[in-house]
């Protein structure tokens, strides 16, 4: 995901000014079932910490010890980890480690792909045969060029290719700044996603107040800017006011999130509709179809903390299209 190489590229960076070296361990390829699937990635630094993960916590002591060969010789390498016989995952996981050292050109178009919220891919050349190879290795592509991670790829003749691509990282547009907008931009930014907050100019609140958010905008709604919402916005309407709730869905309706929040009762919903479409009938019906309210799922929240949970896995069941069931019921991969 975005948000993790967001995280190892930042690592990297403040580990390059300690003059440390870092290697990238990415699974490539799977054989069976795994608790991720391939292209989640490990940053192992020198000094032996390491940032990211590649599973749920059981192999990441084999590619730290396999990572130090890497680290010391520079040529990138295959490991395999077999957790049939060890891991209740039974998969065989593919693991390329290679020397990540982006150079600036790297780094200046990773943060304007970040800033511009562009779609981008990575790459990884390799073969499934354990050991070390020079011609491994991996690239970032743009629409214009193409950025390698360290080793200049030589060729790619009788390599496989992984190849993943990386949308903008997932944003969190919270119009609100009481109690629970707090909790859910807290609960929100551990998960990966990039929270704005919007606060009336009156607001005493500052953004230090927001755990993990990112920006903090205090306008009314007349003045705020639409075109930061994209098909990787997910919007939540909680000012707790009736009129401010509605200026807001009428700023916002030319624009196309992923979905779009409300909090309050199913009335409170039905009257805020009504009235959007009395004085805007020419809405498209596509924009009332991305409208959840009241926004979350049924899973029996009642403190803020747990409405943020409620909140946020309805978001993620209509980001990701899926229908919310239990694990234990589902007969068919739970990656799918």
């Amino acid at each position: 995901m975005t948000h993790e190489f967001k995280n190892i590229v930042k690592t990297y960076i403040s580990a390059k000014e300690k003059q440390l070296k870092t290697v990238l361990a990415t699974v490539v390829d799977l054989d069976g079932s795994s608790y991720r699937r391939p292209g989640v990635r490990m940053l192992i630094l020198e000094d032996g910490r390491a940032v990211g993960a590649v599973s749920g916590g059981c192999v990441e002591k084999e590619v730290i010890r396999q990572a130090q060969s890497v680290l010391e010789n520079g040529i990138p390498k295959m490991m395999t980890y077999d957790g049939r016989y060890r891991l209740g995952c039974e998969g065989l996981l593919y693991i390329l480690i290679e020397p990540f050292e982006p150079n600036e050109a790297f780094l200046s178009a990773f943060d304007r792909l970040g800033h511009n919220r562009n779609v981008f891919t990575l790459q990884s050349y390799y073969t499934k045969t354990e050991g070390t190879n020079i011609s491994y290795g991996s690239i970032m592509r743009t629409d214009n060029n193409d950025f390698s991670f360290g080793i200049k790829i030589q060729t790619t003749n009788g390599l496989e290719v992984f190849t993943q691509k990386m949308k903008p990282c997932f944003k969190l547009l919270i119009i609100g700044a009481e109690h629970d907008a707090v909790q859910l931009s807290g609960y929100a930014s551990l998960t990966g996603w990039e929270v704005t907050i919007v606060a009336p100019p009156s607001e005493q609140k500052k953004l230090k107040d927001f755990p993990g958010a990112q920006e903090m905008l205090c306008v009314d709604a007349d003045d705020l800017d639409i075109d930061q919402i994209d098909n990787q916005t997910a919007v939540l309407i909680m000012t707790h006011n009736y009129v401010k709730d509605l200026k807001f869905l009428i700023r916002i309706k030319e624009s196309k999130p992923a979905y779009i929040g409300i909090l309050g009762p199913m009335k409170r919903r039905e009257k805020l509709m009504g009235e959007l479409i009395e004085r805007y009938p020419e809405i498209d019906d596509a924009f009332f179809d991305s409208i959840y309210g009241p926004s979350g799922l049924n899973i029996g929240a009642e403190t803020a903390q747990e409405i943020c949970i409620a909140i946020m896995a309805e978001i993620l069941s209509v980001t990701r299209k899926q229908e919310p069931i239990m694990l234990k019921d589902k007969l068919s991969a739970i990656h799918c």
